[in-house]
């Protein structure tokens, strides 16, 4: 952990994951909160690294618009599915799983199952972190709906008590290999910090970009370090961000 704060803005692209990594989990998405503080943060470090801070994400790029209003920093959304760099240059690269098909994985989330369901159009998530009792029924039903439709390519991204139905061959960690080919990143070394096994495929790609990975709350393999909640990945921005010239400390 002592790497972090010695790191230099002026090379580096900070990659930051959200859920659970800037901003804690609540018992539903819709229920999150960012602070007017972390807002500040991120477009103080957005300036001083020369724009190359993006949020990766599974939320969609317009939901992270308007959780961080009026910020519309460089953002990988959908697990991958989107990449915007700049505002109103949106990539998407994922195509939208059928109606018919989210209709029926949507069939789990049945009137006081406790389970949420997050329509993404490119991909469905559905949340069992109020229910986690359910979490193997969840899954038989998943299986059983994406069996209904063998014409559809569709894999299985598990995540913190969610399960979400996405394209095969979408990953954040592809996406964020894209994201470094292209400025005001590329050339910088990767900073990434994400919590959960969604990131994993960031974390593989890491050591081909010469890049440091942080965890939260957990370890995985190669880390430079792990953060123990996303509030002291907050309070480690700020402190970063705090050096008035924007050099290391």
């Amino acid at each position: 952990m002592d790497i972090f704060p010695s790191l230099d803005p002026q090379f580096i692209a900070l990659l930051l994951d959200v859920d659970g990594t800037l901003i804690d989990i609540k018992p539903a998405p819709s229920e999150v909160h960012v602070s007017d503080e972390l807002r500040e943060v991120l477009a103080r470090l957005s300036r001083q690294t020369g724009g190359a801070l993006a949020l990766v994400s599974g939320r969609p790029v317009a939901d992270l618009d308007r959780l961080f209003a009026p910020l519309e920093l460089p953002t990988i959304g959908g697990h991958g599915a989107e990449i915007r760099l700049r505002p109103g240059e949106l990539m998407s690269g994922a195509a939208p799983l059928s109606a018919n098909l989210r209709r029926q994985l949507a069939g789990a989330a049945t009137p006081g199952s406790g389970i949420l369901v997050e329509d993404k159009g490119y991909s469905l998530a559905l949340h069992y972190r109020n229910v986690p009792q359910h979490e193997k029924d969840l899954r038989a039903s998943i299986d059983a709906g994406r069996a209904a439709f063998p014409g559809e390519a569709t894999e299985v991204q598990p995540g913190k008590f969610v399960f979400e139905v996405k394209r095969p061959g979408v990953s954040k960690g592809e996406a964020v290999r894209t994201l470094m080919t292209q400025l005001p990143f590329a050339g910088r070394r990767p900073v990434f910090i994400g919590d959960d096994v969604t990131d994993e495929s960031v974390f593989a790609i890491l050591p081909e970009l010469k890049g440091l990975g942080y965890s939260v709350g957990r370890h995985f393999d190669g880390m430079a370090g792990v953060f123990d909640s996303p509030s002291q990945v907050r309070r480690a921005l700020k402190e970063f961000a705090a050096r008035p010239d924007g050099t290391p400390a």
